[in-house]
């Protein structure tokens, strides 16, 4: 009874394990090639369960979905001989199974390599078809979309792989490149810089020429003006003393008298030595007579 067991159960497990062999499923994920013998029979399995021969036929399965080749920086020379490191990065995605299990063995890394150098190569040639200018800001898009469809036709009919797109993530000056152009760029802030500073000195010294013109011209006129003012204040009291002169000479005289008495005796420390008979005392005298 033991060995009749055994042997239902080493049946069990021999069909368990042919079963298994020879049945496989291709998820919706996937696309898979039917291999006899290392030979291609099924290029495009269909999605769903599916059962071989076990030990003669073979199944690969490869991504359906779109794959990111995210390549290392490489360094290109632009047409001016000017280099730079570019790292960049594709999609891409299987669709033609039987072209890519020839080339690559179906393997994704093997795919993903020789991708890499078809665009390494394509890029060195826009590159260097380009100035430094083009590559970095003016033609970068224009530049993907034709390395875009230029590659697509080789790799569809090499390799069976629609190549989605490509894109450059950064572009980078090597670093003893980038530290002339930053002693380059500095020594031309720099000069700008004087020339600002320069042409800001000649206009500070134009304003500061025509701010001391507009004051003496202004400090010319004021006194021109105040000079013909104090002639013609001078004038209308010379007239006016003439006209009271005019009037009474001898009450005008009498008020100058009172005015240099006034003038003279101010300061009693004073000593003053005149003649008593003058002219100068003559009113007076007539005051001290009339008394």
């Amino acid at each position: 009874m033991g060995g009749r067991n055994f042997t239902i159960v080493v049946v069990l497990l021999g069909f368990i394990v042919l079963a298994f062999n020879a049945l496989y499923i291709v998820r919706e994920t996937e696309r898979g090639v039917l291999l006899k013998f290392g030979e291609v029979v099924d290029p495009d399995i269909s999605v769903g369960l599916h059962i071989k021969t076990p030990f003669v036929h073979m199944v690969r399965k490869f991504e359906r979905r779109i794959i990111t080749l995210d390549a290392p920086t490489q360094r290109f020379l632009t047409i001016e001989k000017k280099p730079l490191d570019v790292d960049f990065y594709a999609k891409w995605k299987v669709i033609d199974t039987q072209k890519y299990y020839t080339a690559t063995n179906g393997e994704e890394a093997r795919a993903d390599g020789l991708l890499a150098q078809r665009i390494n190569t394509g890029l060195r040639n826009k590159f260097g078809e380009r100035t430094f200018h083009d590559v970095v800001s003016g033609e970068r898009d224009l530049l993907m979309t034709d390395l875009t469809r230029d590659l697509n036709q080789i790799t569809t009919t090499e390799f069976g792989i629609q190549l989605v797109d490509v894109r450059v993530k950064r572009i980078d000056l090597p670093s003893q490149v980038s530290q002339s152009v930053f002693d380059r760029m500095k020594s031309e802030r720099e000069r700008e810089a004087r020339e600002h500073r320069s042409t800001g000195r000649e206009l500070a010294e134009k304003i500061r020429a025509t701010a001391d013109r507009q004051r003496t011209v202004i400090g010319a006129n004021a006194y021109r003006d105040s000079e013909i003012l104090r002639g013609e204040g001078d004038a209308e009291a010379a007239h006016t003393y003439a006209a009271a002169y005019n009037r009474d000479p001898e009450f005008y005289a009498f008020l100058r008298s009172l005015s240099a008495y006034q003038s003279s005796f101010s300061n009693k420390g004073d000593l003053l030595v005149v003649d008593s008979k003058s002219e100068f005392f003559r009113y007076l005298k007539q005051g001290g007579s009339k008394q």
